[in-house]
């Protein structure tokens, strides 16, 4: 490969320099979620307002460093909010967007990653079954047309970055860049970006064709390349069949920065981590070789026995109001899976996931042959004990394939071959089973759809699970997420709910207890935001048995989202 095209391996400075004034910035997430060069354009543009459009698929916690050195005027997006320690708005976020400091663009992740297709292909449209019924129909880029074939079909606007970065395995000097799936949206910004992407990578090869199974984007395609060691960090890197060394995600990281954003102490942190490191170099030495050598640890597919003998599960401790939530939800879920004869069930996010992964269980235990899929790219995967976290790298080697949320969002959700029944979890719920996970106007903004709107477009069937509360039950979501058309039921610690003949949730269940039924209907009813219909034959839910509980500690010992007030 001597002498085949130009060498694009420079400094990261070089690197970043690509990027200009008034840019929409596409920082490729993938199963990595963040790279050197995004940290890097950071300290480059601080505080000297750019007027960058961010266009990322999940911002997460480090997205709020665009926010607090005024480098972004808007987002294009499919997710604000914070990831680790637990799924929530964060203030910079909220903040900005409610001021209308920074204007937003809310996508589903499959919608997100269709319009990038588009204008990588050079189509003036494609079409999706997602946004149809929910509030983001209203969006400039999506319109609802007749087909001449019959019905009607959704349509997105093709999106082009003006530029990309994004983090990979490895790379030649040329800029033949290999991946490891699950990659997410893949590769779709690069390939669409106007002027082509910026890539760091852990290692540049001479020679590509080792790992040209795993190339996905030409070298044409690629303005520069850097070479930075753990350039993902926080996030971690898949690199089977690859020369570069994986690492696990830095949850202490992530989590740090959840907190210290919303602290005194944010531009301190800001300045030791992000100003000051002048490149990838000093930022490792900062890491230290003793937390490098846990992420690199923590690759290991079983390092998860480690992190479950550090942190046993507190099997003593009384039942919380989410783990009543998730065994009801879990059992009822199992129920539709062997009365479907369901192919597969996507996990949603937070405690929907562990319901996700218990109501599996207990339909393989009836017989049933039902697989996990999550919108990341994983189908067919199994959850490792001692972390609760549907994106678990550690999972990644248990999964029977590998790809991406196009192929799972776009093919499987919605096929006719496939009977795909998903779990999720709702900020706000209406009587129609419609989800707002977005926005309240005027009042709250909460983190977007993520792959919520696709899959409860698409879907067979849709179980939703949360606690029940007066703030979560509305008589009609004031945004339309999700369209509630696909969901059978609302599980809860307090009761199920599912739909009526003329689709309406009406209570069918209440938990068994000596009170008289008629006092727990009550207590539903108390907390129920529209006016509550019940069932005339009203089911009582056992209480949850002890290894149910056990699962679901097990998966989460720590109580991320079993106990988030604990």
């Amino acid at each position: 490969m001597d002498g085949v095209g130009e060498d694009k391996v420079v400094d990261l400075d070089t690197a970043v320099a690509h990027v200009r004034p008034g840019d929409a910035v596409h920082v490729v997430t993938n199963h990595s979620r963040w790279t050197a060069a995004a940290r890097h354009l950071v300290r480059r543009w601080w505080g000297q307002d750019p007027g960058f459009t961010l266009v990322m698929l999940s911002l997460s916690s480090l997205g709020t460093l665009f926010f607090r050195g005024g480098l972004v005027r808007k987002v294009v997006t499919g997710y604000s909010g914070d990831i680790f320690p637990n799924f929530t708005p964060n203030p910079w976020f909220s903040n900005a967007y409610l001021r209308g400091e920074v204007e937003v663009e809310h996508w589903s992740f499959l919608t997100f990653l269709q319009r990038l297709e588009a204008a990588a292909r050079g189509l003036p449209a494609v079409v999706t079954g997602s946004l149809a019924g929910s509030s983001m129909a209203d969006n400039p880029g999506f319109a609802q047309i007749d087909s001449p074939f019959g019905g009607t079909v959704g349509l997105l606007a093709p999106y082009a970055p003006d530029i990309a970065l994004l983090h990979a395995p490895v790379s030649d000097r040329q800029g033949n860049v290999a991946f490891n799936a699950p990659v997410l949206e893949g590769v779709w910004g690069a390939l669409a970006a106007r002027r082509g992407a910026v890539v760091t990578v852990e290692q540049v090869v001479d020679d590509i064709r080792p790992w040209s199974h795993l190339v996905r984007i030409p070298a044409h395609r690629v303005l520069a390349i850097t070479e930075a060691p753990m350039g993902a960090h926080p996030g971690g890197l898949f690199t089977r069949d690859t020369p570069a060394q994986p690492y696990g995600e830095d949850l202490e990281f992530w989590s740090d920065v959840q907190r210290i954003s919303r602290s005194d102490e944010f531009d301190a942190w800001i300045d030791h981590w992000v100003l000051e490191p002048g490149d990838q170099h000093e930022y490792l030495r900062r890491l230290g070789d003793a937390r490098i050598g846990a992420l690199a640890a923590r690759a290991d597919p079983d390092s998860w026995k480690m992190d479950e003998a550090a942190n046993p599960p507190d099997l003593t401790a009384p039942i919380g109001a989410w783990e009543l939530a998730a065994v009801f939800g879990a059992r009822h879920l199992a129920e539709r899976i062997v009365a479907r004869e369901a192919d597969a069930v996507l996990a949603g996010a937070g405690v929907a996931n562990l319901a996700t992964w218990l109501g599996v269980h207990l339909a393989r235990r009836r017989g049933a042959t039902v697989e996990l899929t999550a919108e990341l790219g994983l189908w067919g995967y199994e959850p490792t004990p001692a972390d609760p976290f549907v994106f678990n790298h550690r999972s990644f080697p248990t999964a029977t394939m590998l790809s991406d949320s196009e192929q799972v969002l776009g093919m499987m959700a919605g096929s006719p071959g496939t009977t795909l029944l998903a779990c999720l979890g709702a900020a706000q719920i209406d009587r129609f089973g419609n989800i707002n996970s977005t926005v309240i106007p005027g009042r709250a903004f909460l983190v977007g759809s993520g792959g919520g709107n696709d899959v409860a477009s698409r879907a067979d069937e849709v179980v939703v699970m949360a606690t029940l509360t007066r703030r979560r039950t509305v008589d009609q979501v004031p945004y339309i997420t999700s369209p509630g058309e696909r969901v059978s039921a609302f599980v809860s610690d307090l009761g199920v709910f599912e739909k009526s003949e003329d689709g309406e949730l009406i209570l069918t269940a209440v938990p068994a207890g000596p009170e008289p039924i008629e006092e727990r209907v009550g207590a539903v009813r108390s907390l129920c935001g529209w006016e509550l219909a019940v069932a005339r034959s009203l089911a009582e839910l056992e209480a949850p048995d002890v290894a149910d509980i056990e699962a679901l500690r097990r998966w989460d010992p720590l109580g991320r989202f079993l106990r988030p007030d604990a």
